[in-house]
């Protein structure tokens, strides 16, 4: 009996432990001055979500990350035209769509001040990398 019991308390434990919780993370190392755009270096991201208590700080970090990966994107594959900056802008909105149960956990979730926050800094963004984007196609594919 012994056995058995450790041998469930060992793989709940291991479960828990190795977790895959990739499709919510994002990679910590994007720092915002390494960015090759002043304006972008230089803009506060996602101020008025931080702003505001509604929104937990360790969620909004989640989001500024996503959206400072994309700036990177950008400068990295430097997109020709609006439909490649378009697949660059959907891969970041997919990955703020995973970040909803992030909030939820958190108290809050990507609701109207979030998506007008978002959708603002997509368009500074594209604009600062000299697109003409259209918002809503930026984000097209978010369900928040």
């Amino acid at each position: 009996m012994r056995h058995i019991i450790f041998l469930l308390v060992t793989l709940v434990f291991t479960s828990c432990v190795n977790k895959d919780h990739s499709s919510n993370q994002v990679v910590p190392t994007i720092k915002q001055q390494d960015l090759k755009n002043e304006k972008v270096r230089n803009y506060r991201i996602l101020e008025g979500m931080y702003n505001d208590s509604y929104f937990p700080p360790q969620s909004v970090d989640k989001v500024k990350e996503v959206l400072l990966e994309f700036c990177f994107n950008i400068e990295k594959s430097k997109p020709k035209n609006l439909e490649q900056l378009y697949e660059l802008s959907h891969i970041a909105t997919g990955k703020i769509n995973n970040l909803q149960e992030d909030f939820y956990q958190n108290g809050s979730e990507l609701e109207t001040g979030a998506r007008e926050a978002i959708a603002m800094d997509f368009d500074f963004i594209s604009k600062s990398y000299g697109f003409n984007a259209d918002i809503e196609e930026l984000i097209s594919n978010r369900d928040w």
